[in-house]
């Protein structure tokens, strides 16, 4: 039998709920983040903000450049957290097996649900309606028989959407997605595609899981199964992060030190966007730097204390560099992560270094 899983994404949570809250805000280009120009963070823009092209993990100073209306307000997560928990009440009414990923966006299997009801469609409206009533914001649905699927559909007709993909259309709908929206297709790997003509799920179907193994790596295999519509991941209800980290794989080797430097700033800013937003903190921070031959290095550094501080972040990925013994001379990739992580639940130590 295949699952009925519904991944439920609030639309632009952060700003939308400063939006509901300061009638003032309303139908304005707005973002929460960090006010300092220099080290100030934009951790959630709002739709009339996204037609400016802001986005997360932005600096509050390219976003400005970019929209030079743009109101930026300091977050409140304890509010946050507060209507979070209050949309997560909701989901437990219909079913236990509910993965959150963040403080904005969950799994639930409704295979077997607590009301009975057999349209996996129908809880989703329905959750969607009761999230509206009681909290004035919208959300997103998708629905589909695994993880991949139900995501990518949660995106497709945002805000407010709602978009089933039934196992009989899925092969269809794949074959026309743009390569862009799959999971692990950064812009290295589309500019990779590119030159292998992939730019539609059929593209990527022409090619065996050896060659895509071969061109990709681990990804590849992973991309061969997607693109058929196999995903066989449960929802975990218990599912504990190990860590979070992100790469660049650069379409040219970076060979200045300065822009090196510059890159782990960034990735850090990243991490800690993530971090953040997933109210969980790390003790140990890791970078990892891939030379032009792959020839690759790692190095961590643990604190006693947890932390998802963004300043730390950079300073450590920086100092961890400059403390390599081997020469770079040029760069193929940068990584910057943070492991050793622990969900805390005091809110006073959840506040999010956004710059200010």
């Amino acid at each position: 039998m295949k699952r009925k899983i519904i991944h439920i994404d609030m639309d632009a949570f952060f700003a939308a709920v400063e939006q509901r809250d300061d009638p003032s805000l309303r139908g304005k280009p707005m973002a929460v983040g960090g006010h300092d120009k220099v080290r100030g963070v934009i951790a959630t823009a709002s739709y009339e903000a996204r037609r400016f092209r802001v986005s997360s993990a932005m600096s509050t100073r390219i976003a400005k450049k970019k929209c030079p209306r743009l109101i930026v307000v300091p977050p409140r997560f304890k509010v946050y957290k507060q209507i979070s928990q209050q949309i997560r009440d909701i989901f437990y009414e219909y079913t236990d097996l509910v993965e959150p990923l963040s403080l904005d966006e969950a799994y639930l299997d409704v295979t077997e649900n607590k009301k009975g009801i057999e349209s996996a469609i129908q809880i989703a409206k329905d959750i969607k309606a009761i999230i509206k009533a009681e909290t004035q914001l919208t959300a997103s649905a998708g629905i589909s028989y695994n993880k991949f699927l139900a995501k990518v559909a949660s995106d497709y007709h945002k805000p407010d959407g709602l978009t089933a993909i039934l196992p009989e259309n899925a092969q269809r709908f794949l074959d026309n997605l743009d390569i862009n929206t799959f999971h692990g297709v950064g812009k290295a790997t589309a500019k990779k595609m590119e030159r292998m003509k992939i730019s539609k799920g059929a593209d990527l179907k022409q090619y065996t899981r050896s060659e895509l193994g071969m061109h990709f790596g681990k990804m590849g295999t992973q991309f061969y199964d997607i693109v058929r519509g196999i995903d066989d991941r449960p929802v975990d209800p218990d599912r504990k992060r190990k860590s979070v980290s992100v790469e660049n794989t650069f379409r040219e080797d970076i060979s200045d030190r300065h822009d090196m430097i510059q890159e782990l700033k960034s990735l850090s800013v990243k991490v800690a966007e993530t971090l953040q937003k997933m109210e969980i903190k790390g003790r140990t921070v890791n970078i990892k730097v891939r030379l032009a031959d792959f020839t690759t290095f790692s190095k961590s550094k643990t604190f006693k204390e947890f932390s998802n501080d963004g300043a730390l972040l950079e300073t450590t990925a920086v100092e961890l560099f400059e403390q390599l013994e081997q020469e770079i001379p040029s760069v193929r990739l940068l990584g910057v992560g943070m492991s050793n992580l622990d969900n805390q639940d005091d809110p006073k130590s959840k506040q999010m270094d956004l710059g200010f």
